[in-house]
């Protein structure tokens, strides 16, 4: 196989075409759902009409003069990558990123993976006996995805590729407020932009997880619930009352030493995730809440923001 001559007309390095190939080697793929049912999958997916309607624009019918034999062939491979590691806990890029400008087809072909991935993640959750509204719920995340980056960019992308082979893989539940990411000696908390993080709904989120992963996963053995994110900053407590959620939140935790984090810049993450907004000035930030105003002041301060990780046990205390 000539590498090169699919790297070139791709537009990424031959490095990335020989790591898909690599991964992929002859593993089998997966087929797309039929085009006439994609619509309704979309919708339960939470994607949102305008980046249905790019979705469907650019889709990969046979012949497709949007389809060049290099874009089918990395659309295979990633979808064989990503099966191969069906059940596996790590980030696993699918693939080279591609020149978004060039088209739907381009903009979404990790898209198109994820929707021929479906049945396959859907399998795996049957055969653990997950309920079809937790499978859903979960693989949503995709929707959620694709609006945030068009809230940022102005077009759907989803910008956490990487991030949602997790999900395709099964190793990411949606149970109530919480995501859950599987792997490892502990259970790793998520928090969806998905409405007010109350203690209610923590609380009961969390005992939906103390339940869920021994019945459908009994060979699995997690003693404490972990997160790593800028939420678990304690100069937040300088700015946030103490019924807070975000601070009530942060008290469940016993945190780690400092660590910087590789490849992460924590302002940037703060920014992303309280505005989703990198370009605008400080000084045109909106404040409207005690989050805004604690970000915007801090940064103004020339002060900096922290990731920071923390636990706590999976069974509470008595």
């Amino acid at each position: 196989m000539d590498l090169d001559a699919i790297a070139a007309p791709l537009g990424v390095p031959v490095e990335d075409v020989d790591r898909v190939h690599r991964l992929a080697d002859d593993r089998p793929s997966a087929p797309l759902p039929a085009k006439t049912d994609a619509p309704a999958i979309l919708e339960r997916l939470a994607v949102r009409p305008d980046d249905a309607a790019e979705i469907m624009a650019g889709w990969p019918d046979p012949g497709s003069p949007l389809w060049t034999p290099e874009l089918c062939w990395l659309l295979d491979r990633s979808i064989a990558l990503v099966r191969a590691d069906l059940g596996g806990h790590g980030w696993l890029p699918p693939g080279p990123e591609l020149p978004r400008e060039r088209g739907p087809a381009w903009r979404h072909l990790y898209v198109y993976a994820y929707l021929a991935l479906v049945g396959v993640t859907t399998g795996y959750h049957r055969d653990h006996g997950i309920a079809d509204a937790v499978s859903w719920a979960s693989l949503a995340d995709l929707g959620r995805n694709l609006a945030v980056d068009r809230r940022m960019r102005g077009e759907g992308w989803p910008v956490m590729q990487s991030w949602l082979t997790l999900h395709a893989r099964g190793s990411i539940y949606e149970l109530g407020r919480l995501q859950y990411h599987r792997g490892g000696a502990t259970l790793d908390l998520h928090i969806p932009e998905s409405g007010p993080m109350t203690p209610e709904a923590v609380a009961a989120s969390l005992d939906e997880a103390r339940a869920f992963f021994p019945r459908h996963f009994p060979d699995e053995s997690y003693t404490e619930f972990a997160c790593g994110s800028w939420l678990l900053d304690p100069q937040l407590l300088e700015y946030l009352p103490e019924d807070s959620n975000i601070v009530r939140f942060q008290r469940r935790f016993e945190l780690e030493p400092y660590e910087e984090p590789e490849g992460l810049d924590a302002d940037v993450e703060v920014r992303r995730f309280v505005f989703r907004d990198l370009s605008t000035p400080l000084d045109r930030l909106p404040c409207r809440t005690a989050l805004q105003r604690a970000v915007v002041d801090h940064l103004r301060a020339g002060r900096h923001w922290y990731w920071r990780r923390g636990r706590f046990p999976i069974q509470p205390h008595p």
